[in-house]
């Protein structure tokens, strides 16, 4: 049976995080360049968006470029960002009825990657259903440092006072205040850490790590996460008693 046929379509996670790894190896493996890997990994984003849009999940965010990988090769990054360009099809967004928007530190981005992106939000922006962000150029410890410095400009122009700061207050300046914390974080490719994506929002998700390299994860893939998400206790710090 599928695990498609296992799942609870009523029990389906509002937001699922996925740190898409394995894209190089992947290529390696087949004897061809990295790029190639990167490639077919966009080929597997198309068929995730859309099979997570038709499930009813409302959030979905993918780790596409970690403020680390600014150190990859010249070569690479050059050929990741044109793929940017090339894969941020409106058509796909449109016809899944998916809002579009981006978290990161978008200063540092090439010219012609902002005008696609800025194109593709402002198209999307009145889509109802499903949200797709893209972390680009992103890093937890930069969101953190960013949002720390954000709220001490506050309290030092006495816009906030420091016995005020909660965990709320810390929400609201994260780059990720649009939308909830992850149910569930999917990491492909083997990998069992979580390369510094979604640290503070990640407190209490369920984590499923599997070894399937990004672009050979496909729908069943996806439905085994969920089947797995579904078949957990979520108790969050409580007791099985007390659910």
């Amino acid at each position: 049976m599928a695990y498609k046929d296992k799942i609870d379509s009523k029990r389906i996670p509002a937001h699922i995080a996925i740190i898409m790894d394995g894209n190089g190896r992947w290529a390696k493996q087949r004897g061809q360049a990295r790029t190639q890997g990167h490639i077919a990994g966009a080929e597997t984003v198309h068929i995730i968006t859309e099979e997570a849009a038709r499930l009813g999940v409302k959030n979905l965010t993918l780790y596409t470029f970690s403020t680390e990988n600014w150190n990859r090769p010249i070569e690479e990054v050059a050929a990741l960002m044109q793929l940017l360009i090339d894969q941020l099809v409106e058509e796909t967004f449109m016809k899944n009825n998916v809002m579009f928007k981006i978290i990161g530190d978008k200063s540092r981005l090439p010219k012609n990657v902002i005008e696609k992106i800025d194109h593709c939000i402002e198209v999307t922006s009145k889509n109802t259903g499903m949200c797709m962000t893209l972390a680009l150029s992103y890093s937890s410890k930069w969101e953190i440092t960013k949002a720390v410095k954000d709220i001490a400009k506050e309290v030092k122009e006495g816009k906030l006072k420091v016995e005020d700061i909660n965990e709320a207050t810390i929400d609201s300046h994260l780059a990720t205040n649009y939308m909830p914390d992850p149910d569930l974080l999917i990491r492909t490719g083997g990998e069992l850490r979580l390369s510094n994506y979604l640290l503070w929002q990640c407190a209490y998700s369920e984590l499923y790590f599997c070894d399937t390299y990004w672009p050979d994860f496909r729908e069943d893939e996806l439905h085994k996460a969920i089947y797995d998400y579904q078949n957990r206790e979520r108790r969050f710090g409580k007791t099985s008693e007390q659910l």
